[in-house]
């Protein structure tokens, strides 16, 4: 273990730069002068840390909330450490043996390899694939024993397990707890044996398993890794956790136009977190910015434009960033119908002398992707044909070339009658 002390003055100010960089944005580390030590050595060592994050193979579609880890994870890969992605393809094969839990779908070996890859799609246009490494936990979780596992649970007790939040509640409420969802936090822990990891992150909502790895590193005679807890990002609604079933999520692989659309509505009061822990902006950028906000010497609109260019730069480029700058620009502050509406064909076969349901219409050009989507839309007056709105789900309407349909801010179609 390396001293403060034997540091020369350069090891000291970068032990102190990636202390700064490091803490941003983090709700808790756990224990601090842990992960200080770690960084310690590290810089000492000349020697990349292990950080470690786990992801739930049965969801890779990623959304800004997604991102707070990973963009701390690319902080400590510019920091020259590695990083460990863990895919619990394990776990996910196992689903839930009773069937009654709808997060634990079983998953057959085809969807876990086709939701990695749709991983890597979209994590790498956040980390750096040449310091990123993914692993499977079935790598070693596959092939233990049964006495293995007993050897395992022997390391833990259930009145620890039940320290965990919802398995408290459902105890003290009289539900069930089926023995096998006790394994689920201990498998997550082991993984971090496994792995030998220094670092492990965390949304606030994984307190228990992240500190998990740490103990059972500790009762595996291993170093113990630090655990650093990222928030949860408030969605577009500003209240909610950013949610896709709750709609109040900005997609990183959605279209240029519709993450700059999304990203101008959220709320003022979350613009510099977002700006915090969703975007790579340097800290005295944003030390900057938050000194003109508070100051007036920058405008919230104008913060927020560049919020919502950087956002559409980051995963789209710059060319497409100024794009949907213009399209907003256009759509938006001039009220105008914008120059690039893309073309949709429309088969004559659907339509009926001439005429379509407006819910069918907006199915088959791909504005909406269901009936159900559809109707709400065109309820909440959100839809336009030729600049004209229309409230009735009932609606049919009689369809020509070039006909210009419109779902909201950002969805145009023109139809091309095939």
């Amino acid at each position: 273990m390396a001293q403060w002390e034997q540091l020369s003055p350069e090891q000291q100010l970068e032990v102190e730069r990636q202390w700064d960089i490091v803490r941003r944005g983090a709700v808790e580390i756990v224990p601090e002068d842990e992960l200080r030590q770690k960084l310690i050595d590290a810089v000492a060592e000349g020697r990349p840390l292990k950080i470690k994050l786990g992801l739930d193979p049965s969801a890779p579609d990623i959304h800004i909330g997604h991102t707070v880890v990973l963009h701390k994870l690319r902080q400590f890969q510019e920091l020259g450490h590695k990083v460990y992605l863990l895919i619990g393809d394990f776990t996910g094969r196992i689903g839930d043996p009773t069937g009654k839990s709808e997060t634990r779908k079983q998953l057959s070996e085809e969807d876990v390899q086709r939701n990695a890859r749709t991983y890597r799609e979209q994590i790498f246009k956040i980390l750096d694939p040449d310091k990123t490494e993914i692993v499977f936990n079935s790598e070693w979780l596959a092939p233990m024993s049964f006495a293995d596992v007993v050897k395992l649970a022997a390391h833990i007790t259930v009145a620890r397990l039940l320290e965990r939040d919802d398995f408290t509640k459902r105890y003290q409420s009289g539900q069930p707890i089926s023995l096998h969802e006790f394994f689920y936090p201990l498998m997550q822990g082991y993984d971090s044996v496994a792995l030998e990891s220094d670092v492990e992150l965390g949304g606030t909502d994984q307190k228990f398993n992240l500190l998990m790895g740490r103990h059972l590193q500790k009762e595996f005679g291993k170093p113990a890794q630090a655990v650093i807890m990222m928030p949860l990002l408030e969605g577009l609604d500003g209240v909610q956790k950013m949610s896709k079933s709750l709609g109040n999520y900005i997609g990183v692989s959605e279209e240029s136009n519709e993450i700059y659309g999304k990203a101008m509505s959220i709320p003022d009061e979350l613009m510099l977190k977002y700006y915090d822990l969703a975007t790579d902006i340097s800290n005295e950028e944003l030390a900057a910015l938050r000194t003109g906000l508070a100051d007036g010497s920058v405008h919230p609109r104008d913060a927020k434009m560049r919020l919502a260019r950087t956002l559409v730069r980051m995963y789209h480029g710059e060319e497409a960033a100024e794009a949907a700058e213009r399209h907003f620009r256009t759509v938006f502050q001039q009220r105008e119908l914008p120059e690039d509406i893309p073309e949709v064909p429309l088969s004559r076969d659907v339509l009926e002398q001439g005429k379509i349901r407006l819910i069918k219409l907006l199915v088959e050009l791909g504005l909406q992707s269901s009936n159900g989507e559809a109707r709400r839309s065109i309820e909440q007056g959100a839809v336009r044909v030729n600049e004209r709105r229309i409230n009735d789900i009932q609606a049919e309407v009689e369809v020509a070339d070039g006909d210009i349909v419109q779902v909201g801010k950002r969805k145009f179609a023109k139809i091309r009658l095939t």
